[in-house]
């Protein structure tokens, strides 16, 4: 069934998963895809690194400690930058060239011939960790407050799934390749990038350019046409290109102006709110609109206990979940490669990748 919409900001109250055709569908599923897609180049050394990636590059532990610190520290750095950025340009373009920047250094993979050259490469693959922002962004501007809850939780367990598929799709791989195929390890390890991450993550960013929707407005510039802009407006919103006095216009004084040029230059026309949709609003949440970053906003978003409180509890949580991902195919491997026969670096992946399918569930 297609979307149920909410006429005053063109939200749905629904989430129509199965439904393809209905942009709303489209937008959930992307999102997630995206973020799952990320993880298959921001995720793929941690399973390589045990047996292949370690042995190949002559890393020591310590080594192998300092580029997982860098990589999620990329990640940190640059979805601080990503935000402002949604607000800007909108989630879709956002996510699509991400995706588009990761596969670049996602290639060239398996040029690092040294310690110095992994911690370059995962520091620019960690800016796929960033698509986490546009995932969320994208799916609440799409879904109303009754099911924006459920669509993020289901768009971020679902793509953060992609750290358990790496570790199970890459292990597979790589062991294919060697045992199958007769790679060396030097040689496979490499190829492994080359095979999936980068040209997924290219295919997924054609997939959210073509298919993506910006906002359920259209474009992500379209978003202030709106009938909930005027609202906003008259609740003292600063919204761009859009002037109070000129917003709540009678339909008669509105079709006055279509027909004057000149009176029309600086109106957005929009379409009117019916008496009976008013009653929608409940709060500000219903008329919310994304505004431009000033460094206003910025000191009070800072300073917001509903910010930073949420962000302690994302890093005591998530945080640990990076950490212990990154390295527990590694502990594994080292601890029961030599106890137990046939614990190899596949198997070490396989036990790790049920950290990161869990998200389906806890999410």
């Amino acid at each position: 069934e297609p979307a149920i919409v909410n006429p005053v900001n063109l939200k749905s109250y629904t989430i129509p998963i199965f439904n393809l055709g209905d942009p709303y569908a489209r937008a959930f599923h992307l999102s997630w895809l995206g973020f799952f897609v990320a993880f298959l180049s921001w995720f793929t050394f941690p399973p390589l690194i045990p047996d292949a990636i370690k042995s190949d590059l002559h890393l020591s532990a310590a080594q192998v400690a300092n580029s997982n610190i860098i990589a999620l520290c990329a990640t940190f750095v640059v979805r601080v930058g990503v935000g402002p950025l949604v607000d800007q340009y909108g989630p879709r373009k956002v996510m699509a060239y991400l995706l588009i920047l990761g596969a670049i250094p996602s290639g060239l993979a398996g040029t690092a011939r040294t310690a110095e050259g992994l911690y370059v490469l995962r520091f620019f693959i960690g800016i796929l960790g960033a698509t986490f922002v546009p995932c969320q962004a994208w799916t609440s501007a799409f879904f109303d407050k009754n099911c924006v809850g459920t669509a993020n939780a289901l768009v971020g367990g679902w793509g953060n799934m992609g750290g358990g598929a790496t570790f199970t799709i890459m292990t597979s791989l790589f062991q294919s390749l060697t045992q199958t195929y007769g790679l060396s390890a030097h040689v496979a390890w490499r190829a492994a990038f080359a095979i999936v991450p980068a040209p997924i993550l290219l295919f997924v960013a054609v997939l959210t350019f073509i298919f993506g929707q910006d906002h359920p407005a259209g474009k992500w510039s379209e978003r202030h046409t709106l009938p909930v802009a005027a609202l906003a407006v008259q609740q003292g919103h600063q919204i761009p290109n859009i002037q109070p006095e000129k917003s709540l216009k009678s339909s008669s004084e509105s079709s006055k102006d279509e027909k004057d040029p000149e009176a029309n230059a600086a109106v957005t026309v929009r379409p009117a709110i019916a008496d009976e949709d008013l009653a929608l609003v409940k709060s500000t949440v219903d008329v919310a609109i994304n505004e431009p970053l000033t460094l206003k906003t910025t000191v009070k978003i800072l300073t917001n206990p509903l910010t930073w409180l949420p962000a302690l509890a994302y890093l005591t949580t998530f945080g640990v979940e990076l950490a212990i991902g990154s390295k527990f195919a590694d502990v594994l491997f080292v601890l029961f490669s030599k106890r137990r026969p046939g614990f190899d670096q596949t198997t070490a992946g396989y036990y790790t990748s049920i950290l990161g399918l869990l998200n389906l569930v806890t999410r």
